[in-house]
């Protein structure tokens, strides 16, 4: 089925013609912006607990933040856990409060030698404090780096930061701060939690789904998507790759002619 999508989007008969895609040095995306999809997929297809594929998935993260900055790229997003993931069972819920702190105290400081900058956006209600205090202490002591920008989104959802970025200006608007009337695009961009970052040249999805599941809604607005079977616990290097790669071959119009 990707493939077939594949064929609408780009030019999926060149990339066979030349061999594997590789990408170029010129050109390459700004920000990427990753929903890491499949793990629990990933795991069933083996006979194993979905928290295994979660296990596995963190794997992914260490080698997709690798490519990114091997490649040169300035921001990775990564969708880590929604605001709908609540509804999951309370165990696998808890794994996955827990895996941020895993991940932390295993590659923080290689992160840091990296010259890699940790941040976070979502909303900091019902986060654990274990889970908290170990992103707490990765931006913290990441926040003067200046390379890649590994950014977490954790209890995110795009249509949550929306209207909590459209509250605010009504609240400005309310205290005679702003008028009603200038209200505009970069007015609301400048409310939403990625306001330091440009928004994603680049979203792909693992997993053969074919759908944006309430990320970054407003900021995709003219990104190129990029959709892999692969499911996220299979996420390398050599996709992040052929993603930038097929990036590369399109021409971004922003609803012109070129």
């Amino acid at each position: 089925m990707i493939n077939r999508f594949r064929s609408w989007i780009g030019p999926k008969e060149r990339e066979q013609a030349s061999g594997p895609a590789e990408p170029s040095a010129d050109n390459v995306p700004q920000h990427i912006a990753i929903i890491m999809d499949g793990n629990g997929r990933w795991a069933k297809r083996l006979g194993m607990p979905r928290i295994v594929g979660h296990q596995s998935g963190m794997k992914a993260v260490k080698r997709a933040t690798i490519a990114a900055d091997e490649l040169g790229v300035r921001y990775l997003t990564l969708y880590a856990f929604s605001t709908e993931n609540w509804s999951r069972p309370k165990e696998e819920v808890d794994f996955l409060m827990r895996l941020p702190q895993e991940f932390l105290a295993l590659e923080l400081e290689e992160l840091i030698r990296k010259n890699v900058q940790v941040r976070m956006m979502g909303n900091m209600e019902n986060l654990p404090e274990h889970t908290l205090k170990a992103m707490r202490e990765a931006t913290a002591r990441t926040k003067d780096n200046t390379g890649l920008v590994l950014n977490f989104a954790l209890n995110y959802g795009a249509r949550r930061e929306l209207v909590e970025g459209i509250r605010e200006i009504a609240k400005r608007v309310e205290a005679g701060q702003v008028r009603a009337e200038d209200i505009d695009q970069a007015m609301i961009s400048a409310h939403l939690q990625s306001v330091d970052m440009p928004d994603p040249d680049l979203l792909i999805r693992t997993s053969g789904e074919l759908r944006i599941s309430n990320f970054m809604l407003w900021q995709i607005a003219y990104s190129e998507l990029w959709f892999t079977d692969a499911y996220w616990p299979e996420f390398g290097r050599e996709h992040l790759r052929e993603a930038v790669a097929e990036y590369q071959r399109r021409t971004r119009r922003y609803g012109g002619l070129k």
